[in-house]
């Protein structure tokens, strides 16, 4: 099977929005979206770029607080429809969503072979000490690079941040205010930046570059992130638990998978879950992996119906069920793509 594909020397960036692209008010002097066309023609660095970009503009830019399903499927159209137009793509993205983007686009573009880079800034381009232009610059390199028959290096959905290239569905944000905003806890670093770019190719995966990339648009968000706590009450959360619409829980444990021994709190998930509600344990650790079997606290959710989430990061596992839940009806389906890998998103 050949595996050589056609170069452009094209990379398509992407502006959504984010503090990357932001400039300060005059009048109130709070941070609001530039130009990015304009804001990119004053760096100089641009030019020595071999590579052509070309720029898309979300209009108006969108604060990631607002992110959506409806601008996941955007995003997946934007690249679908100029996919054998460019070698890679480069996202431009507020840092507080990026992490649940990065995780569904993994799922929508089912066979991805060619690079989609997040990126972005804690800092606006225009300020002195900004962390985007380096950000930018070696995110644009990384999604160029390929080998020498033609096939990227990174042929997967990432984010770049702070010299660190990371898986985007193990990514998480991870610090407000420093530069190093995010990390894979429970999944190796794909490259690492510094005077060179060291990419660690036993991390990357590798699609088959003789099939097509598959586009998903179809998103079903009836879904929700339930955290245990201590002091948790009934009263408070049947409501929630009684929704009819609702399809699929992720539940934030303890550990590697504890919960309450709370009768009133085991009976209601395994009402849930008989009437077909598919619930996925998460560790509220940004680390490890759930184990239901490891203690009796945890063994009794998993007699109840409950399914592990293994090592996922909450964004990811969100993202996979919502995905899943617009491909199948059958319960059972979505439990068995939950219960393993499909874009190299939990170690199964």
């Amino acid at each position: 099977m050949s595996t050589s594909i056609h170069r452009t020397d094209n990379v398509l960036l992407i502006y959504t929005g984010g503090t990357i692209g932001m400039g300060h008010n005059a009048k109130t002097g709070a941070l609001e979206p530039l130009d990015f066309n304009h804001l990119i023609s004053s760096i100089p660095e641009f030019e020595t770029i071999s590579t052509k970009i070309d720029v898309y503009q979300f209009d108006p830019p969108i604060d990631s607080s607002n992110m959506s399903p409806k601008l996941w499927s955007q995003l997946v159209r934007i690249i679908a429809e100029r996919y054998d137009l460019y070698d890679g793509f480069v996202i431009l993205h507020g840092t507080d969503t990026m992490s649940y983007t990065a995780s569904m686009l993994s799922f929508l573009l089912e066979n991805l072979t060619k690079p989609v880079i997040l990126t972005g800034s804690q800092l606006p381009m225009g300020q002195l000490r900004t962390d985007g232009k380096e950000n930018l610059i070696t995110s644009i390199e990384i999604a160029a690079a390929h080998h020498n028959d033609g096939t990227p290096i990174v042929p997967e959905v990432c984010i770049y941040f702070n010299g660190r290239l990371l898986r985007g569905n193990r990514s998480t944000k991870q610090n407000a205010e420093g530069f190093d905003a995010f990390d894979s806890f429970n999944y190796p670093h794909l490259c690492d930046a510094g005077v060179n770019i060291n990419y660690h190719e036993r991390n990357i995966l590798c699609p088959d570059f003789a099939k097509p990339m598959i586009p998903h648009t179809a998103i079903d968000p009836n879904v929700i992130i339930f955290s245990l706590f201590p002091g948790i009450q009934e009263h408070l959360v049947k409501p929630m638990l009684d929704v009819p619409e609702l399809r699929s829980i992720v539940m934030r444990s303890f550990g590697s998978g504890n919960a309450p021994q709370e009768p009133w709190l085991i009976e209601m998930l395994k009402h849930a879950s008989e009437r077909g509600v598919v619930i996925v344990n998460i560790s509220q650790c940004v680390a490890g992996s759930v184990e239901m079997a490891r203690y009796d606290t945890g063994y009794q959710l998993k007699d109840t119906g409950i399914i592990s989430g293994y090592d996922s990061t909450v964004e990811s596992a969100l993202t996979k069920l919502m995905f899943l839940q617009a491909q199948y009806t059958d319960n059972d389906h979505i439990c068995h793509f939950m219960d393993k890998a499909i874009a190299g998103e939990i170690s199964r």
